[in-house]
């Protein structure tokens, strides 16, 4: 008899796998700047974009004449996904019938909670990649410091909306594409709700309070998102994932989930992750056990097509 490979043995239940793969916690951002594109394995070649990705060509062509090619992105550094395994736990006391297995809501909400836990780590990860200001060129980044922090309220010299549009314009200068999406650490967000300058921009709009959707009117561009998601340190003190740094970048946001688009970066995961498998008895702590297994990885596609603001307050 033939050995059983691994994924003859797997069942998965389609229910909850659906469930799984459709779920987002609110309060993470890394798809902003990184959107899930599926892959078919767990290791390739990074599909990187150069400037001629962004280049306008002319395609017109004269009777008899060869046709125009041009190459889609290149063969960058390689990526390994990794696997992450979890199992969520259901007691038999949350259930009318200790002999029953739970209901669809009772297993949502396990699959829920095991989804928020593997999602935060990919929210660090991506946030790690998006805030080494290594990563990116001289002309795409920059370090605010005393008066020009946004947190300065009232020496008159730092100007939010000046330093977002310095940004906006080095990414179109590096990549020809205008950035569309802003990514804010919670304390830069608390101070712009304050900051006089944009107090002043907003205050004939009617509304009691700035939204992000009025900061994205202001400085042109199609989204504005916080990152408030929060994780404990070896300490046990509780930390900003997304910090004090402001994340201003070029990203695909066609929904398209296609790798061979131009964007600042993607989410690389194994097509038809993440999967829940049939849920299981675990007699001696008298629970019904959901394990959820997701492979993925945060690349930097096109690191170019972002620009990174540290310190942005004190």
């Amino acid at each position: 008899m033939p050995q059983m490979t691994p994924a003859g043995a797997r069942v998965v239940d389609p229910i909850l796998s659906t469930v799984a793969q459709g779920y987002q916690n609110a309060e993470l951002v890394f798809p902003a700047l990184f959107p899930f594109v599926p892959v078919g394995q767990r290791g390739g070649r990074i599909i990187q974009f150069g400037r001629e990705d962004f280049r306008l060509y002319n395609t017109a062509r004269a009777p008899g004449a060869a046709t125009k090619r041009i190459d889609i992105g290149y063969s960058g550094a390689s990526f390994a996904l990794t696997d992450y395994s979890l199992e969520g736990k259901v007691p038999f006391e949350l259930m009318q019938e200790a002999n029953a297995v739970p209901g669809i809501d009772l297993g949502r909400v396990a699959v829920m909670k095991v989804q928020n836990v593997i999602q935060l780590g990919n929210e660090i990860n991506a946030a790690t990649i998006a805030t080494t200001a290594g990563s990116y060129q001289a002309a795409n980044k920059t370090t605010l410091a005393g008066t020009s922090q946004w947190s300065d309220q009232t020496s008159g010299v730092s100007n939010p909306s000046k330093d977002i549009q310095t940004a906006v314009e080095a990414v179109r200068a590096a990549v020809g594409k205008r950035a569309n999406t802003v990514v804010l650490g919670p304390k830069v967000w608390a101070a712009l709700k304050t900051h006089p300058l944009i107090v002043d921009r907003i205050k004939y709009t009617g509304r009691d309070s700035i939204t992000l959707d009025m900061l994205a009117n202001l400085w042109d561009v199609k989204r504005v998102v916080v990152g408030d998601a929060i994780y404990e340190d070896a300490a046990g003190a509780l930390q900003d994932v997304w910090g004090k740094f402001v994340v201003v970048a070029y990203t695909d946001i066609s929904g398209v989930n296609d790798a061979g688009l131009p964007s600042y970066g993607y989410t690389y995961r194994l097509s038809g992750y993440p999967s829940v498998e049939v849920p299981y008895q675990d007699r001696n702590a008298k629970s019904w056990i959901y394990p959820v297994t997701d492979s993925l990885a945060p690349v930097a596609a096109s690191i170019n097509a972002g620009y990174l603001i540290s310190a942005a307050v004190a």
